[in-house]
């Protein structure tokens, strides 16, 4: 199976299991300490997870487990090009040697590789799931996708256009000493300063303390980008414009007021959420303000805006993914009881009524390799596939992000029917990690189309 490295040949000398192992040299392209992680759900058995290595997505390996070793110490990952970058996690590094004195079992890693992936595993297209997306949006003309969040006991909503972000509360904010109550501080964002202010005092409400729940809405407003701190993201709707009426006259007298555009009515007319006008939420002292900071990054910014694509971010177990949002219809609370539908398929746990649409709530913990959450507030991420609409069901779902273009890449190839699920990644350099993006269509095989298909014609 391995035969000892030949004199002549170049080779670093590894340890795994015990045993002396040698590479060829030629294929190495550093050797690093064990980086951050990312799990991806029902990959290959040596599959580790993905790492970012100086702006790359690379697999990384066990080669314990490619040459059938015990495992569990590796400390150093051996960075390697064979026609694609791998990183293979080992316990040590020993030296570079000649292969005929290195006394170490030569190995045929590009066969290793080969065989730890599944024969099937094809390189997918980048724009596969930018151009769904798109068709998506275009055929959602009659809709206004809002981001939905609380202040107090009242939701409030803005324009998805008007939205580049939506992230926790930084733990480092740097105070205005002495400043009025709407101005929070400043904090950096992308290399950025990002001014925040409290929408509570700019909507004069009650001023309160800052949570766990409470999140940063991240908005362009005319050309200024600002945070505006909220206490808690309700998710992302798509409201009909049918059920959205412009504000009586007689209420827009008060400086609050004349900041809520039109009144949404949400479930039935059992729920009315405010729909800020972007535009008039800033007085005009704080704009003229703002017009004073230096605006060197607004060129940058604003060509970003042009060249990116937004994403909601979601939970399910410890792991967190994305979903372009252009796919995302809208994403509700999970219902404490799911009504169940005879002959329903089985991978569906019940039905929810959506503003009196029929939405099957499917849970995909299991393919996404995790458990299923005890308690907490789930939601239910509902998704237009097609002409289909289901509801997902995941952990959480409170941050929407627009990523760079450059920043989003394809995922490597890693082998398996399930692994197709995630179709690019792209890494989070201010909070560095991965996150696996998911292809809306890959998220129902063409079976589970047919039988939600079957499903709705039924009913």
């Amino acid at each position: 199976m391995a035969d000892q490295a030949a004199a002549g040949e170049r080779v670093l000398t590894l340890r795994v299991g015990g045993e002396r192992l040698a590479v060829p040299a030629p294929l190495v392209r550093e050797v690093a300490r064990m980086p951050r992680l990312t799990r991806v759900p029902h990959a290959p058995k040596a599959l580790l997870g993905l790492a970012n290595i100086r702006g790359a997505v690379v697999p990384v390996l066990s080669l314990a487990d490619l040459v059938e070793r015990p495992g569990g110490t590796e400390r150093r990952v051996v960075i390697v090009e064979d026609g694609a970058l791998f990183g293979l996690a080992v316990e040590g590094v020993d030296e570079l040697a000649d292969g005929g004195d290195s006394g170490a079992r030569r190995l045929d890693l590009p066969a290793l590789i080969a065989a730890s992936l599944a024969p099937d595993g094809t390189r997918r297209a980048v724009g596969r799931a930018v151009a769904e997306a798109d068709a998506i949006e275009a055929a959602d003309l009659a809709v206004l996708p809002l981001v939905v969040f609380a202040l107090g006991g009242q939701e409030f909503a803005l324009p998805l256009g008007a939205v580049e972000a939506v992230l926790r509360l930084p733990d480092l904010i740097a105070e205005m000493p002495h400043g009025e109550a709407a101005v929070v501080g400043s904090t950096t964002v992308r290399g950025a300063l990002l001014p925040l202010l409290s929408l509570r005092a700019l909507l004069a409400m009650p001023a309160t303390a800052p949570t766990v729940r409470t999140r940063v809405i991240i908005a362009r407003i005319g050309t200024h980008r600002v945070g505006l701190v909220v206490d808690g993201i309700r998710g992302v709707e798509r409201v009909p414009e049918t059920a959205i009426d412009a504000i009586p006259q007689v209420l827009t007298r008060g400086i609050a007021e004349a900041r809520i555009q039109a009144i949404c009515r949400l479930d039935g007319d059992l729920r009315l959420v405010s729909l800020l006008a972007a535009e008039y939420l800033l007085r005009d002292d704080i704009t003229a303000r703002l017009t004073q900071v230096s605006t060197e990054n607004e060129t940058e910014e604003t060509a970003m805006d042009a060249t990116s694509e937004q994403f909601l971010l979601f939970r399910i177990g410890e792991s967190d993914f994305a979903l372009p949002i252009a796919a995302v219809e809208e994403v509700a609370p999970l219902p404490r009881k799911l009504t169940r539908l005879p002959k329903a398929p089985a991978f569906v746990q019940g039905v929810m009524n959506l503003r009196g649409a029929v939405v099957p709530v499917i849970d995909q913990a299991e393919r996404f390799g995790a458990a299923a959450a005890v308690g907490g507030k789930r939601r239910v991420v509902v998704v237009r596939i097609g002409e289909l609409q289901a509801g997902f069901v995941v952990d959480s779902a409170s941050e929407v992000l627009r990523i760079a273009a450059d920043a989003v890449r394809p995922a490597p190839d890693l082998g398996g029917a399930e692994t197709q699920l995630f179709e690019r990644v792209t890494h989070l350099a201010d909070q560095d990690r991965i996150v696996l993006i998911v292809s809306p269509r890959e998220l129902l095989d063409r079976a589970e189309q047919d039988l939600l298909r079957g499903m709705a014609a039924a009913s």
